[in-house]
């Protein structure tokens, strides 16, 4: 088996040795910040933020050293230091241990992928105390750390804003650090080290945590990592990158996941830039849902990075041109400057062909009219290097480190699609040309802001194309066109005159008002807002009371977000498309900072119960108050409801929810009876529920789904302390219920016999996880009985578990294996209970079962064990209730095949209503209570 050799001169043999460069912190002191350098920026202005995954991916791997390649083989070895051995990693696929060989003075060492990732384990845990300590290091106010695109240059608004401080004579006192990654390390960190009072860091690094943490001004044009928290000193300017054509955020399809922590860092920001009130009322209002939400100064001011198109030296830009391989002369430029193109921002169509196309056909009738001309590409970052190897683009494209704003000043003629880039071009005054698909396949799919009063002619050809640019070259703007140009550009740049970073540093050091556009805030509609707390997304009846509810709370007049920890598979991405996309999603993305010693206090503290450490310790309250900042940053909630009630972790945030807000937590279940339920075949939630329940008299509300259970709940858990139980029951949303149901039951070989009645069988349905407390088993028992008296009927078990293996042994066992069906897990079974003929429920203890509401509302008849609070399970009543033994459940499924059991009758609008307005006068604060159970012998008062 191959292997990486290392000792004192072996290295080479069999394999070439491979060398990185020592990066800065590695076996030496961590430089200060700042260090003082001298020079420019530069860099591709449109260049878009790295894949997330890519990002985060790449900072776990420079935290090990190096990366796994393919079996045998290391992709990046490790720096080589002397009398250092380091493990080497092979391939994924090697046995669970350690191999050691001797050959003389070598070693080799095979690191399996248990010691890759405790290693990767450990790294994180290193950067996560650096993090924290610098975290509690004072905040330095004249330190500025400028970001531009994940580190990937010195570019945009952030560049610009950078070189006005450097001019401007009353801010020499500020000391500024630029975060970049490897790459631009190398190309534009020794320009950049040469400007007074400049330094700069790798993007990650430790001095980069330093710099972020104690940096009292922040400058980023797209995101930091989801690690990053502002804390309370520093001012956070987040200037974004162009006003948006195409849409974006929420307005994008699973948008809450791609811009996650895009919002994030949003709401984290205490400034935000804007080159227009359109871009305030589309981008940060609309498209990712600000509005009443973020605290930050929204500076409407013109966009930085546009100064840059005045003034602009020609005779310096081509001689860089042609210094950098590009073909150019003295002729007029037209720049042609697509966007990228595909489903995936990481994963872009190839059109570099189709670019060549164009330029040939653009150059060939500029060449027919007698029009001398010189047509530059400068492609989307992510799609350059596809570029690059196409030959026809040659001495064509654009280089890198020409900032964009720069080339569109010496440009005549700008040819563009969809990009922003059309935006920052309308401040020239220039012609611009359109380029359209035919089918107009992109604006369908991705979706456009602007559907007319374009500021140029959309042309849907090659030659369509060449021809707009050469008469633009010839007579400039289309007489037709001249209008919507002064509209949109009134609109879109009305700010942007050559001194908009001169404003904004009027605004953010001087603390002065602009002397042109404004100062404003994303003020709300007002609207409660309202946060709930939805837990993990499963398929489970929590998650589809919530789905239930949302809608009607929006409708209601509430402004409801929801949170939850972001799911890259599985049930979680499934069950996130179900909610109403009225609803704003802010997913948790990232993990807790704070040092690993916080971090162990704070598990102790979970571990003997100590249900107040949270508020009673100055740094676990510290640790809980950042991690609602990193989550939430400054946004405030009139209400915050923990949903789902049964993580400690969440239970324990909502609590550190700034105020005034009334917090409510939601019992689902006899909550005391949940702590000894199996999760795969061991009672997981002991120690996480006692904790759970400990917090509840810090709530303001417990809240339970039904009058009973909330009586039930108070008596059961009066040992934790004193909690305001209340009842809130569970919404049904017959509409989106029956709309659910109307879809197709998939194929299967029983599909015709439940769904077509091929064979003139009776189907009962169960619905619920396979745990102990459903008690299947049960229901099996019982329908062996059944069936042995009906041949004709079947069981249709949904739902998935620990407990399907036994369950079907079970089924076999009773000679019913050949008449019961296991669909295992499904994501919505309003489909299934359909198309099945009565409801059967065998559970030792519940809630409000939500698969009974919704069985109402589709007219389904329903047979039930008398759990505890089964009074309520129903409005009015209306299901067959019977005793909790197996005998019971014999009786109520003889009753249905007899006709004693009726559909149940249930004005669900009416009970719908009547939920939310309880829901609103319980959760709200100012709002008069809702219901509260009385407890025997409590004269009345509210349950504690």
């Amino acid at each position: 088996m191959a292997a990486v050799r290392r000792g004192a001169r072996a290295g080479t043999r069999g394999r070439r040795r491979v060398h990185r460069p020592r990066r800065a912190g590695r076996g030496r002191p961590p430089r200060r910040l700042p260090l003082p350098r001298v020079g420019v920026a530069g860099g591709g202005d449109h260049a878009r933020t790295r894949a997330v995954a890519a990002t985060q991916r790449g900072a776990r791997e420079r935290a090990v050293g190096w990366r796994t390649g393919g079996p045998g083989r290391a992709r990046h070895a490790p720096p080589v230091q002397r009398g250092v051995r380091r493990p080497e990693v092979a391939g994924r696929n090697l046995g669970a241990h350690l191999r050691r060989s001797q050959h003389g003075n070598n070693r080799t060492v095979v690191a399996v992928p248990s010691v890759v990732r405790h290693l990767r384990r450990v790294g994180r845990a290193a950067r996560a105390e650096v993090g924290a300590f610098w975290r509690s290091r004072p905040v330095d106010a004249d330190l500025v750390l400028y970001e531009s695109f994940a580190g990937n240059g010195a570019a945009g608004n952030p560049e610009a804003i950078w070189r006005e401080l450097l001019a401007a004579d009353d801010q020499q006192h500020l000391r500024h650090v630029w975060a970049l990654d490897a790459a631009a390390l190398r190309t534009v960190g020794p320009v950049l080290r040469r400007a007074r009072g400049t330094t700069v860091v790798l993007r990650g690094s430790n001095a980069y945590q330093r710099a972020l943490a104690t940096a009292g001004t922040l400058v980023n044009n797209a995101t930091f990592p989801p690690s990053f928290s502002r804390r309370p000193e520093q001012r956070y300017l987040n200037t974004w990158h162009g006003t948006p054509l195409k849409r974006m955020g929420f307005d994008e399809p699973d948008g809450a996941t791609a811009s996650a922590n895009t919002v994030r860092n949003l709401l984290a920001a205490t400034h935000l830039l804007s080159q227009s009130p359109w871009m305030t009322e589309t981008m940060y209002r609309r498209a990712y849902r600000l509005g009443g939400l973020a605290t930050a100064e929204v500076l409407e001011v013109g966009y930085p990075r546009v100064d840059r198109q005045t003034g602009v030296d020609d005779a310096r830009l081509r001689r860089h041109l042609r210094d950098s391989g590009v073909r150019i002369g003295t002729e007029p430029i037209v720049l042609y400057a697509p966007t990228w193109r595909g489903d995936r921002f990481a994963d872009p169509e190839d059109r570099s062909a189709p670019m060549a196309d164009l330029v040939d056909d653009v150059e060939a009738a500029l060449r027919r009219r007698g029009i001398a001309a010189t047509v530059l590409v400068k492609p989307h970052q992510v799609v350059a290097r596809a570029a690059r190897r196409e030959p026809r683009l040659d001495g064509r494209l654009v280089p890198e480190d020409v900032p964009v704003n720069v080339l569109l000043g010496g440009a005549a003629v700008l040819v563009s699609d969809y990009s922003s880039i059309i935006v920052d071009w309308l401040a020239t005054g220039k012609p611009v040309v359109l380029e359209a698909d035919p089918d107009h396949g992109y604006e369908d799919t991705r979706g456009l802001y602007l559907s007319d009063g374009w500021p140029g002619p959309r042309c849907t050809t090659a030659a369509e194309t060449a021809e707009a640019v050469a008469q633009a070259l010839d007579g400039g703007i289309p007489t037709a066109h001249r209008d919507a140009y002064a509209a949109m550009r009134a609109r879109l740049v009305p700010d942007d005159d050559g001194h908009a970073a001169r404003r904004v540093v009027d605004v953010l050091f001087r603390d002065g008002v602009p002397d042109r556009g404004r100062v404003r805030t994303l003020t709300g509609d007002g609207r409660p807002s309202v946060l709930l707390h939805l837990g993990a997304l499963r398929s489970n009846g929590i998650t589809t009371a919530a789905v239930n509810l949302l809608p009607l709370l929006v409708d209601a007049g509430l402004d409801v977000t929801v949170t939850y920890d972001q799911a890259v598979r599985g049930a979680g991405v499934v069950n996130r498309a179900r909610i109403d996309p009225r609803v704003r999603q802010l997913q948790r993305v990232g993990g807790m900072n704070g040092s690993k010693a916080l971090h162990l206090g704070r598990r102790v503290a979970e571990h003997r119960a100590q249900a107040r450490a949270h508020t009673d310790s100055p740094r676990l309250r510290g640790l809980w108050d950042e991690e609602w900042r990193r989550c939430f940053g400054g946004a405030h909630f009139d209400a915050v409801v923990d949903f789902s009630g049964y993580s400690p972790f969440w239970a324990e945030l909502l609590l550190h929810a700034p105020g005034p807000v009334r917090r409510s937590i939601w019992l689902h279940n006899e909550m005391a009876a949940e702590v000894d339920r199996e999760v795969d075949g061991k009672p997981r939630m002991r120690r996480s529920l006692r904790f759970v329940f400990g917090l509840y008299p810090q709530y303001d509300r417990a809240v339970s789904v039904s009058e009973t259970l909330a009586v039930h709940n108070a008596r059961s858990l009066a040992e934790y302390g004193s909690a305001t139980h209340v009842a809130v029951p569970n919404a049904v949303a017959a509409d989106r219920v029956r709309a659910a149901a109307t879809a197709p039951v998939p194929p299967s070989p029983w599909r015709a016999s439940l769904v077509d009645r091929v064979d003139g069988t009776t189907w009962f349905v169960a619905v619920g996880r396979l745990s102990p407390e459903k008690n299947h088993a049960r229901l099996l028992r019982a329908f062996a009985v059944v069936h042995g008296e009906a041949p004709r009927t079947r069981l249709l078990v949904v739902g998935g578990g620990f407990l399907l293996p036994t369950l079907r042994a079970l089924a076999v066992d009773l000679g019913i294996a050949d008449v019961v069906v296991f669909t295992d897990a499904v994501d919505d079974a309003a489909p299934l209970v359909a198309a099945a003929d009565c409801l059967v429920v065998s559970s030792d203890h519940e809630g409000q079962p939500m698969v009974i509401l919704e069985a109402a509302a589709l007219g389904k008849p329903v047979v039930t064990t008398a759990f505890a609070s089964v009074a309520d399970a129903l409005p009015g009543g209306g299901a067959h209730v019977v005793p909790v033994t197996d005998a019971g459940l014999v009786s109520g499924m003889r009753a249905f095949l007899d006709g004693r059991v009726a559909a149940p009758t249930v004005d669900v609008v009416a009970y719908d209503a009547d939920v939310v307005q309880t829901f609103i006068r319980t959760v709200l604060p100012g709002r008069t209570e809702g219901r509260r159970p009385a407890l025997p012998g409590t004269g009345g008062q509210e349950a504690a």
